[in-house]
């Protein structure tokens, strides 16, 4: 049997508490303070389990000669093994803060195992350095508790979502890395051969057809924790390289894939973060989620939804609504209760801004009070007609009524939009707050106005929801999807569908998509060739596990959840990547380069 080499630990700096008084134990960690007492030196040692309290004493019994002299020596970030003895401090000097704040470990003997240089900022719970000197040293970054905290939860849920589909019959299947580049997505990344000159792989963007393809092998569930790759510009919640959890499963509806991932989901938010998930999750359709709450990813942590007004208004003196109606638009408004106080004039001034900034015209209020209502249209609804508007809206005295009235794709942006910010300045978006809903039915097809042709909404691989639509061409806009999306707190977290398993429709949609048949054979050849071999019904969906664990810890983005992340630039300051290569390299897989270089 191996023995322990002496300088290693034999527990860690968040271990020990008053159990292991007068026990002699090994402490291996970074030197986080370093404070001097005259014959007291105290060290605060971290690891990333915790802290523990370090008492150093010159005069100390059975301490190592000069121990005393070299810790004086010692500074932040050094990392060092100290031999000790537990000890119990004095009850006025217990920290409650800590896990071992209510003992000391008296040193004999500090071997120092690595020096450091003073480091380009100070490690510290609240990162008080910019964020790109944090990105430049994110090693030194990620010894903060906050970010460690932060991977070890994320760690813990992805483990609990293993376990789970484990259990339940699913296999983990690794797809390729290097795979082909397809027409219709994001940016892919490419990755040029040297053993093919001019030929190109690219990074996928996600498993999506070999998680098919597994399902038309017979591989039945499949699960993959799946890095991703999309070249496209980034915000907070979007990362050049990002994790999902990939699923599929053959012979199954909706609902299957939808419980199934319900649970999983309760079980992962349960086991990662503590966290319980009220259920079952409200589903939507989508017409139905934009008519309620204007956007396709509701929050429903809250309520203020959109109620339709456009039967009062048609007969109303408000002119502005009346023309609106007559135009064929709709009137729509948000009760916010109990908030007619809480906004003056201005604040009203600063919500019209807004929704002007979204396209409407402008918006309408009124502020409910016991005698009848007040504000920009309180004089068009007086008597009877204002209580008629109140029962519509749900409003009691007190309450605040905002109205939009345009085009209905103008109106439910509009006021969904200004439903959020309205619901966030009342507090009632509240970050420990968890609500989560599916959205159903999406539209098939979308139309994009910069190309002049239709698009997928979701991807080509989804499924009608009539199989035997004969023409896209024919009410377009109105044909309905087999795909669903997983919300939660207003964020869209995870997108999937029921898939066409049928050669015929898959080219027919391809074809509708204007990708020819020579197209279709070069891109998706491989996939149309596998389903004429007998592909079963399946289904499936891709949940954003950076997103997923931001949300779930309270972070406005993705960065803090990742161990090495990006700027917003797709940079790696710490790696300095991108970078330029050798020319031999170049030569060697027979590319060259056009771009202008940069120091």
């Amino acid at each position: 049997m191996k023995q322990r080499a002496p300088w290693q630990r034999t527990h860690t700096c968040g271990e020990l508490t008053l159990a292991h008084r007068d026990q002699d134990v090994v402490l291996n960690g970074w030197i986080e303070n370093h404070r001097h007492h005259g014959q007291l030196i105290f060290l605060d040692l971290r690891d990333r389990y915790g802290v523990t309290q370090v008492v150093v004493d010159q005069d100390g019994p059975g301490t190592a000669a000069g121990t005393f002299e070299s810790v004086r020596r010692l500074g932040a970030e050094d990392v060092v093994a100290v031999h000790g003895r537990v000890r119990a401090r004095d009850a006025d000097k217990v920290n409650k803060n800590r896990t071992t704040g209510a003992i000391e470990l008296f040193a004999t003997q500090v071997t120092v195992l690595s020096e450091a240089e003073t480091p380009p900022f100070e490690v510290l719970d609240k990162a008080e350095a910019n964020e790109e000197l944090r990105m430049q040293y994110r090693y030194l970054d990620l010894r903060r508790r906050p970010l460690q905290e932060a991977l070890g939860k994320r760690a813990r849920f992805v483990t609990a979502i293993r376990n789970f589909l484990a259990g339940r019959g699913f296999l983990d299947i690794e797809t390729p890395i290097l795979t082909k580049s397809t027409p219709e997505g994001a940016r892919d990344y490419l990755v040029p051969s040297r053993v093919h000159p001019g030929r190109f792989f690219a990074l996928p963007q996600s498993p999506q057809i070999f998680k098919q393809l597994c399902m038309v092998a017979g591989l039945d569930r499949y699960y993959q924790i799946a890095r991703c790759f999309r070249d496209e510009d980034l915000r907070a919640d979007r990362q050049p390289e990002f994790t999902q959890i990939d699923l599929e499963m053959s012979f199954v509806e909706e609902h299957d894939v939808l419980d199934l991932v319900e649970a999983m989901v309760v079980h992962g938010m349960r086991e990662g973060f503590g966290i319980e998930l009220p259920q079952p999750f409200p589903r939507f359709d989508f017409e139905q989620a934009m008519e309620r709450y204007g956007c396709d990813k509701p929050d429903l942590r809250f309520d203020m939804t959109l109620v339709d007004c456009t039967e009062l208004a048609r007969t109303s003196d408000f002119k502005v609504f009346r023309a609106a109606v007559e135009l064929g638009g709709v009137v729509k408004g948000i009760c916010a209760k109990g908030a007619a106080e809480k906004f003056s004039r201005k604040g009203i001034d600063e919500l019209t801004a807004f929704v002007g900034g979204l396209g409407a015209k402008g918006l309408a209020w009124a502020k409910v009070t016991a005698a009848g209502l007040e504000g920009s249209i309180a004089k068009f609804y007086e008597g009877d007609r204002g209580r008629l508007l109140c029962e519509r809206m749900e409003a009691e005295p007190g309450d605040l009524l905002l109205f939009v009235a345009d085009q209905k794709k103008v109106v439910n942006k509009a006021l969904g939009d200004l439903r959020l910010k309205v619901g966030g300045q009342l507090g009632l978006r509240d970050p420990a707050v968890f609500r989560c809903c599916w959205v159903l039915n999406f539209p098939m097809f979308e139309w994009n106005d910069e190309k002049a042709r239709w698009q997928f909404a979701h991807n080509p691989f989804s499924a009608p929801v009539d199989w035997d639509i004969g023409d896209f061409g024919v009410d377009t806009a109105n044909i309905r999807s087999r795909a669903y999306d997983f919300v939660m707190n207003g964020w869209e977290l995870g997108s999937g569908s029921i898939r066409i398993h049928r050669r015929e429709l898959q080219a027919r949609v391809f074809e509708f998509l204007g990708i020819t048949p020579e197209q279709q054979r070069a891109n998706f050849g491989f996939l149309l060739d596998a389903y004429k071999y007998g592909g079963p019904p399946h289904g499936g969906i891709a949940l954003g596990v950076d997103r997923l664990v931001a949300l779930a810890l309270g972070r406005e983005g993705i960065r803090d959840v990742i161990a090495f992340p990006k700027t917003s630039m797709a940079y790696d300051l710490m790696a300095d990547a991108p970078s330029g290569v050798s020319p031999e390299q170049m030569a060697e897989l027979q590319i060259a380069s056009t771009a202008k270089k940069t120091p």
